[in-house]
């Protein structure tokens, strides 16, 4: 059942996303200051290619401030309408019965954009 839902996700958008958070991720690591910020939108792309069967936790390590503060930065330059935009797009999907487990995916979409420093994600 993943492999199916990832397969439809992909072709009917998936991909797109993936392709639009690497664009992102690009011009990030132009600077060494926007590097992390590469790095999370690289791990967004990553979920927004195959999010069936990825799991998002918090790391089990002690984050520290930097995380927090990367976190408040990272919502203040852009995070906040990227998660907007996967809380809208996850409730559209979720009108339908069968567009409900995409719009499950867009929702962790969106709670990984909210605050993408301290989590891992890894297989179910």
């Amino acid at each position: 059942m993943r492999t199916l839902g990832n397969v439809i996700w992909f072709v009917f958008g998936g991909i797109f996303i993936s392709i639009g958070y690497i664009l992102a991720s690009i011009p990030l690591f132009v600077s060494i200051i926007g590097i992390p910020f590469g790095i999370q939108t690289l791990k967004l792309a990553g979920v927004a290619l195959w999010p069936f069967g990825k799991r998002i936790t918090e790391s089990a390590g002690n984050s520290g401030c930097l995380s927090l503060f990367m976190n408040i930065l990272w919502l203040i330059t852009g995070g906040f309408g990227i998660c907007l935009s996967h809380l809208l797009m996850g409730l559209l999907f979720s009108i339908t019965i069968i567009g409900i487990p995409f719009g499950k995916q867009h929702f962790k979409l969106a709670g990984l954009a909210l605050t993408p420093f301290g989590r891992i994600i890894s297989e179910k």
